[in-house]
């Protein structure tokens, strides 16, 4: 079984008061076998009124979570949980209704041996079938109780248990069967200085059963152990008790491996959660302990950028920044531990993001303050760059959302102003800043560029081109002051992603595809190709160091995007500009992957077999370039060499009849000595048999 951390109702996607929306796509994910019909439920009958019943109580509110092929929590709806005899399931069976329709979207039997486990007061995990775990989080914990109550009444267990049943894998099932006392309860040694070897071993050798894990976990419990173990670091700490001081980091380094959520729960808490840490500090392997404490006290200061009147939100953001650097900075690396021993601890951070986006974005009065400051013109340039990088912050955490709450959060966003945000800090002067709008930009992009097109065409009216926001996206990637361009790389992404026809909608009323790249064209097809434009003037290269091949061969791969996809916009460009005149200067560049691109973007040309762009080509003689690039090669054997020969060789044998035909008259005398390909050879002798024909042709 997963543990499912921070029990606390999760709701991101809504207003503490406002139902959820989480769309018709979840309702018909059933859980545990459920059907969407419900098949053998009376719904005239008791079950159906308590389901109404349920509905008017918001204890019995919950969201049901499914763990994904990558042990991470699907949110799989909101609804009302209830419990009821179905008759096709022959059994008492948990249902939850979707609080939207009334579908079902989980129909789960109470099997006698199936382990349920509730933790953190409001929420209930268990699994069904291999790597098929489900979650119910409560919004209150009286539900959860009532709930636990009648799982463990079918189960005839005692409701004061925190687990239904023991977890044994199935081997160990076998190994047991005929010995109940293979397993005993676990006897911890006194919590003392001088047993701390012996408690380390023992936590050691329990690891590879999960029947022993398990019952150590309850007796670590049960018995408060933590806390002693606390308490004797204390002690070895002020007497500078070095090996106690190991011993305990071994024995702490084993309860995580335990990935039991009541555990975490306990070790992350206000009060203790330092001294973790500080046992973290004194790990065997280092000969000076790393002062994790101290960075985090006094390093990795909290900047409270917006007050925040909610104490809880305040508790669980220090929590999680907590957590997540003993996960990422103190923990070992992943290769220590066996796959998925810490799968709760990733749980526990996840379900805790969760409920900070949910804070945060009920929170009218916090998020109305920040971005008014945000784009105030009376804001310093430091409390600024503060706001955006919270904002940036806020951004990644929504990335634990599942899309329809994810939509219903940069939809938040949207109205509050973050494009016309993010539009403002582009045009200041403070690198760092901008990075940070670039990383928000790109979240938003990513999850909706359709929302991102229509911000852009409605400032179109109103804001002067070099002003437009995705004009000083692309003068951001222009000016990139990274030697390897990582900005770069990351906007000539989003512009694809903007540019993409594959993602435009089209309705009756009007084509999202036709309207943006019309507009794109018009307004910003010249910000981006500039560059090539300026570099290209004097038929060479004006400037050929590896910064500036870089970013061209960025605009040369972003343009051959265009080619493949945009057809009629980019035609009229390409010809109109004499573009791939431009683009075949860059043949001469030192930088051979450069050469390639400029290659690459011919060959899409060539490939599309298109009559206007053959016409365009030989009315400007552009494959004169082209030959002089591969004689100038010589018999060198590389990409470069490869990829024109394959381009030749496109033309052959597509029979592209208007290319071959140049190609021969204008550079067969130059061509006539390559003999290691036949492709020449081929074109010539096709050629001159088309003559024939025409000249027999003419005599008949």
């Amino acid at each position: 079984m997963t543990d499912a951390p921070n029990g606390a109702y999760a709701d991101p996607a809504a207003s503490a008061s406002a139902v959820v929306d989480d769309e018709n796509e979840d309702d018909n994910d059933n859980g545990g076998g459920g059907s969407s019909g419900g098949d053998g439920l009376d719904l005239h009958g008791t079950a159906h009124w308590q389901f109404l019943l349920d509905m008017a109580d918001t204890r019995r509110r919950v969201k049901l979570y499914m763990l994904n092929e990558d042990r991470q929590w699907d949110d799989r709806g909101t609804g009302h949980v209830s419990s009821a005899y179905v008759e096709r399931l022959r059994g008492m069976s948990l249902l939850v209704r979707s609080e939207n329709d009334g579908s079902i979207l989980l129909e789960s039997k109470i099997e006698q041996d199936t382990a349920y486990q509730k933790q953190q007061e409001t929420l209930i995990v268990w699994s069904e079938g291999e790597n098929y775990d489900l979650a119910l989080s409560f919004q209150e914990k009286a539900g959860c109780d009532e709930i636990w109550e009648k799982i463990c009444q079918v189960q005839g267990k005692d409701p004061s248990v925190d687990i239904t049943q023991d977890v044994v894998e199935e081997s160990e099932d076998e190994r047991f069967d005929d010995m109940p006392d293979a397993a005993p309860p676990i006897k911890l040694p006194l919590c003392e200085t001088s047993k701390l070897e012996e408690i380390a071993e023992l936590f050691s050798s329990v690891l590879p059963s999960p029947i022993r894990r398990e019952k150590l976990a309850v007796a670590i419990e049960a018995e408060g152990y933590i806390g002693k173990l606390v308490n004797l670091f204390h002690m070895c700490e002020d007497l500078e008790n070095t090996e106690g001081l190991h011993h305990l980091y071994e024995i702490f380094k084993s309860i995580f491996l335990l990935n039991k959520n009541a555990l975490f729960e306990i070790m992350f808490s206000e009060e203790i959660i330092f001294d973790i840490i500080g046992i973290l500090e004194y790990d065997p392997t280092t000969t000076v302990p790393t002062r994790h404490r101290e960075y985090l006290r006094n390093t990795a200061k909290f900047k409270e950028v917006v007050p925040m009147t909610n104490t809880e939100l305040q508790t669980k953001i220090h929590q999680t920044y907590r957590v997540q650097y003993i996960q990422d900075v103190i923990l070992p690396t992943p290769s220590v531990f066996e796959e998925n021993m810490l799968s709760s601890l990733s749980s526990f951070i996840f379900f805790n993001k969760v409920e900070i986006v949910s804070m945060i974005q009920d929170d009218v009065k916090f998020l109305s303050t920040l971005f008014t400051q945000l784009t105030g013109e009376d804001t310093d340039d430091n409390h600024r760059r503060d706001l955006v990088l919270f904002l940036k912050e806020f951004c990644a955490f929504s990335q634990t959302l599942q899309p329809p709450n994810r939509e219903s959060f940069y939809k938040t966003l949207s109205n509050l102003g973050i494009l016309t945000s993010i539009e403002i800090i582009l045009g200041l002067d403070d690198e760092k800043m901008k990075l940070a709008a670039i990383d928000i930009f790109s979240y938003i992009v990513e999850f909706n560029q359709s929302m991102v097109r229509e911000f852009i065409l409605h400032e179109s009216s109103r804001v002067d081109d070099e002003d437009l926001l995705i004009n000083l996206v692309i003068e951001q990637m222009i000016n990139d002051s990274d030697p390897e361009l990582g900005g770069a790389v990351q906007l000539i992404g989003i512009l694809r992603l903007l540019l993409d026809p594959e993602n435009m909608m089209a309705t009756a009323s009007k084509s999202e595809k036709s309207e943006f790249l019309s507009f794109f064209y018009k307004h910003s097809m010249h910000v981006l190709t500039a560059p090539l434009f300026a570099n290209t003037a004097d038929n060479k290269p004006s400037r050929d160091d590896y910064q500036s091949a870089q970013l061209l061969g960025l605009i040369l791969e972003l343009l051959t995007f265009c080619v493949e996809h945009h057809t009629y916009h980019i035609k009229n460009y390409v010809i109109s500009k004499n573009v791939l005149s431009r683009v075949l200067v860059l043949l001469k560049s030192r930088h051979s992957f450069l050469v390639l691109c400029a290659l690459r973007f011919c060959r899409k040309i060539v490939g599309l077999k298109e009559e206007v762009y053959n016409k365009y080509i030989i009315k400007e003689n552009l494959f004169r370039p082209i030959v002089d690039a591969f004689l100038a090669n010589g018999d060198r054997y590389n990409l470069i060499n490869s990829a024109m020969i394959e381009l030749f060789e496109f033309i052959k044998v597509e029979d592209i009849k208007s290319l071959s035909t140049y190609i021969v008259e204008a550079f067969q005398k130059e061509l006539d000595g390559i003999k290691y390909v036949k492709t020449f050879e081929t074109l010539k002798l096709r050629y001159e048999q088309q003559r024939e024909r025409n000249r027999d042709k003419h005599f008949d």
